[in-house]
């Protein structure tokens, strides 16, 4: 027999890994499937699997590729990914090493969204009970948005015209691109740093879904639940919803209604202020009207006119109460007196001594009853585990193969029953007793009676 080179399975995995790594078909491919088993490392490396209807294959996706992304990845997401296919040389494995990722059917903005929106809620940034109430009559009001953009002359404007006395802080902020979400925290966490500042408008003016993004930021969404200061939300136009709007304390349709939601009209107030001072000095005069014609009844009344006569009427009546409760004192001593002597009769019959020696004599007969039965118990077992034992021994195959019978293995682990299931020169693996042999079929013969 001519002797044969043999491969090692490292060298073999090798030389398939650069057939794949050659193959320009198998880079940067666009593959579209359905996430499964899908793992998040610590290290942000994520592995899943891409499957369809009919296959599957394993994918790793580094955290210096999923960094960027706006959403996050779920078992049973459809998506379109872009990588290079090759081989994992431990295992010998294919796998795509995936480089790009966007949902599939759906905008990657609007899933990031709603993936985020999900979070928070659950979370409780969403909930009534940590929303803050709108001061009705703010001295300062602080407002975060761009000093160039057309919604600062609106906010301003209204502000003015509403409530001319109140004070007006701008602090400055990015509302678009990717600084944008950073800069309008900072700004959020340095008007909360302002004792001066009473209510906050955080906005812009309309735009589209990427232009208004930096209000759908997360970081942006917790500064404004950790605020001190209540904040009203106006982002874009009326029917623009973000993630800032469902944390925020009040959510105005636009920085114009946001100024207007922040402070009272002082038109209003000053029509207010003179209703109450008008109610006041009505209610004054009622007042005093009222207790100058009280103090005229208690002068004609009894107790002025005759004080005397009143004293002594008391007096009668003090005496009077005396003597009731004298009695009442008397006859509940009494009642008080019979209930005690029956209470003590009761205890005597039912003395301590007694109950203890009837629960003594209770506990007696429970632990006797108690020790037989365990004892029963144990000898039941210890009778079914010897059964048992003796018709394991009884079935077990290797007692069978001590007799000088084995059992023929396939490389792939599969009993071999018959010889039709090997065929000549195949490799295989005799299990007997005491270890295995590994054989290579010579011939194949059937036997005489086989057909029989």
């Amino acid at each position: 027999m001519k002797e044969q080179r043999f491969l090692t399975v490292h060298a073999l995995t090798k030389y398939i890994k650069r057939k794949f790594d050659a193959d320009p078909h198998l880079q940067d491919i666009f593959v579209k499937g359905e996430i499964s088993n899908y793992k998040q490392h610590s290290s942000g490396h994520m592995y899943f699997t891409l499957k369809d209807e009919k296959a599957r294959i394993l994918a790793v996706m580094f955290s210096s590729s999923n960094r960027f992304m706006k959403f996050s990845p779920e078992n049973g997401m459809k998506v379109l990914v872009k990588g290079d296919i090759t081989v994992y040389e431990s295992s010998g494995q294919y796998q795509m090493y995936i480089k790009e990722m966007r949902p599939d059917g759906v905008g990657e903005l609007y899933l990031a969204y709603e993936q985020l929106k999900e979070k928070l809620q659950k979370e409780g940034l969403f909930s009534p009970q940590y929303k803050k109430s709108i001061p009705k009559y703010p001295h300062t009001v602080g407002v975060i948005t761009s000093p160039t953009g057309a919604a600062i002359r609106d906010v301003l404007t209204t502000l003015k015209r509403r409530y001319p006395i109140a004070s007006v802080i701008l602090i400055p902020a990015l509302v678009q691109g990717e600084q944008a979400a950073p800069s309008i925290a900072k700004a959020i966490a340095m008007a909360n740093g302002n004792s001066e500042i009473d209510v906050l408008i955080v906005g812009r003016g309309g735009g589209s879904i990427e232009e208004l993004w930096a209000f759908n930021e997360e970081i942006v969404a917790r500064t404004i639940f950790e605020s001190r200061i209540p904040v009203i939300s106006a982002v874009g136009h009326e029917t623009d919803y973000t993630i800032a709007d469902f944390v925020a304390d009040m959510r105005a349709p636009t920085p114009t209604a946001a100024a207007e939601l922040a402070v009272p009209h002082i038109d209003d107030l000053m029509e207010r202020i003179m209703n109450r001072q008008t109610r006041l000095l009505r209610a004054m005069k009622e007042k005093v009207a009222a207790q100058n014609q009280r103090l005229n009844r208690m002068q004609k009344s009894y107790a002025f006119r005759y004080p005397q006569r009143l004293y002594e009427q008391k007096i009668e009546q003090v005496d009077k109460r005396r003597e009731q409760l004298v009695k009442g004192a008397q006859k509940l001593f009494v009642l008080k007196s019979e209930q005690h002597r029956r209470e003590l009769g009761r205890l005597n019959r039912v003395h301590p001594r007694e109950l203890l020696s009837e629960a003594v004599a209770s506990y007696k007969r429970s632990n006797r009853s108690l020790k037989k039965a365990l004892g029963n118990i144990h000898a039941n077992k210890q009778k079914d585990l010897h059964s048992m034992l003796t018709t394991l021994e009884a079935l077990s195959p290797l007692k069978i193969m001590n007799r000088g019978y084995s059992l023929v293995y396939k490389d792939d682990g599969q009993l071999v029953k018959s010889i039709a299931a090997v065929k000549k020169d195949e490799s295989i693996e005799v299990k007997m007793a005491d270890g295995y042999m590994h054989c290579r079929i010579m011939d194949i013969k059937e036997s005489e009676n086989s057909g029989s």
